[in-house]
């Protein structure tokens, strides 16, 4: 009876999510979906936090928020420190410019990494009682 319970809790939670999503998107059509930002990033978000543990989560995506907005201004500057030397007509340097969305990706990547390498339980791993 609980699992039922709680089966159709996260039902109704889900049902409102994509009804907001909806909304902030004014359509909801298979091209619209990027799994990389509604599930990948949710997943990375608990991994990084501690998959037992609400506050880690809560932890987890403060984190990844964090980097997720400061990632692509840090990596346009990053770039652009290492092309200045380059012509400023290089194609080299106008693809590495244009690439600076994807060290969003690039960031999300190594901080699971870093984190499943020195802290596989999470930042903040389950309590044992």
């Amino acid at each position: 009876a609980r699992h039922l319970q709680v089966f159709i809790l996260g039902s109704a939670v889900v049902g409102i999510a994509g009804a907001m999503l909806t909304t902030l998107d004014g359509q909801f059509t298979p091209t619209s979906y990027q799994p990389l930002r509604f599930t990948f990033l949710i997943w990375v978000m608990v991994i990084i936090g501690g998959s037992g543990n609400n506050l880690g989560a809560v932890l987890g995506g403060f984190v990844i928020w964090f980097f997720w907005i400061e990632a692509e201004p840090v990596g346009l500057w990053l770039i652009e420190l290492i092309t200045s030397g380059m012509a400023q007509n290089s194609p080299l340097r106008a693809h590495l410019l244009d690439s600076a969305a994807y060290m969003r990706l690039l960031t999300m990547g190594l901080l699971l990494l870093l984190v499943l390498r020195f802290a596989p339980r999470g930042l903040i791993p389950e309590v044992k009682r």
